[in-house]
Order: structure tokens, then sequence, then C-alpha cells
């Protein structure tokens, strides 16, 4: 990167955690002074897929995420509920993020958003509005209602900042949502390390 870009891809869209912010949920929990078999038994209860998706699209709140972990071990809905008394460390900063989407632009790329992320989780973390203002905008569930890979919310991404599907790459963690992407003619990138996607996105010419 650093070169202005003259290529077929002109926009850049990434996914939020695991990509642009680690997602640190057992040392959450651990930061709550749970001890390490209980911290087995939370993440147990909220690492089921889905869980989190009415969450994420902001039709339940809070409370209601939480009596939805519960189902899987009602004996510690206790500790659940003091453990999510706020989303404060969920997720934890990476420094490479803001410079890379700024040598991103600088080399004449826009660069998007595509995430599901609660709105509490947003607000309890508030470095995480640092990097989103260095971007260009892009769509994070809770404000739409809909979560990847629902192909609406790719959709709806392209239309309200006029994209051509073949002039994006999109970049995130979970086959699932590349694979959803690649559908609408969009190029995708699994991230599994920094480096690895540098590699990928050179070979796109970026």
């Amino acid at each position: 990167m650093g070169k202005i870009n003259m290529g077929k891809i002109n926009t850049i869209i990434f996914d939020i955690t695991g990509v642009l912010v680690d997602g640190c949920l057992d040392d959450f929990f651990r930061n709550k002074g749970y001890t390490e078999d209980m911290v087995k038994r939370l993440l147990l209860t909220c690492t089921n897929p889905g869980d989190w998706t009415e969450f994420d699209k902001n039709h339940v709140d809070l409370e209601g995420a939480i009596g939805i972990f519960a189902r899987h071990d009602p004996e510690i809905e206790g500790e659940l509920r003091n453990a999510f008394c706020d989303l404060n460390g969920i997720v934890r900063k990476r420094e490479r993020t803001i410079p890379w989407i700024r040598d991103l632009k600088a080399s004449g790329y826009k660069v998007l958003i595509l995430s599901n992320f609660a709105e509490q989780g947003l607000d309890d973390n508030p470095f995480m509005k640092e990097f989103l203002d260095e971007t260009d905008g892009g769509i994070i569930s809770f404000s739409v209602g809909l979560t990847k890979p629902d192909p609406e919310i790719y959709r709806l991404l392209m239309e309200r900042y006029e994209l051509k599907a073949e002039e994006c790459v999109f970049i995130d963690d979970m086959l699932e949502n590349i694979e959803a992407a690649k559908a609408l003619s969009m190029q995708g990138i699994v991230y599994k390390s920094y480096e690895q996607v540098i590699r990928e996105l050179r070979k796109l010419g970026i």
C-alpha cells in the first residue's frame, strides 16, 4: 500500500470485531473477577451461534440478551447479569487500525464499515469512535435491524454509498460473511492476520 489507487477496486469494507478490534470475551469475564471454571461456564452460555443476533439487530436490549444467554445455564444467571452490567472491555483496541485506515484513504480508497455490533457495545467502549471517525462511513447492524450474512445488509450498504460490488473488497473474520459478499460479486478476504490480509490485498492490486 501507499501507492495511489489506479485499479479496479476502489472501496475497502471492514468488519469490526476480529478485524479492527480484538474480541476478548474471556478477558472481559476474568476482569470481572471470575474463576477460570466460571469463565468457561460463562463463555459457553454466550458463544452459541445466533445468540447475539437479536441484540446486534437492536431487537432486544442487553437485559433481553442476558435472558437468551441464561437459557443455556440458568444456575449462573446472576453471574451473567453481574458480568454484563456494562460492556466496557468486551473488545480491545488494535494500535494498527487507525494507521491502516489512513494509509488506505491516502492511497485513494474509500473505507467503509459493515459489522454486526450492538449499540451499547459501541457506547461502552468509547475508543471505537476514534477509528470509526477515520472511515468514510458504513453500516453497523443495530442501526438498520439487519445482520450479516443477510444479503440485504450488503445491498443496503451498496445502495447507500452508490457502490459497484465488483469494485469492493470485504474483509471479515467469518467465512459465511465473506461468502455472502462474494455471492453479490464483491471480492472477499477472510481475516486471519494483518500480514495475511495485506498479502491478499496486494494480489488484488491494493
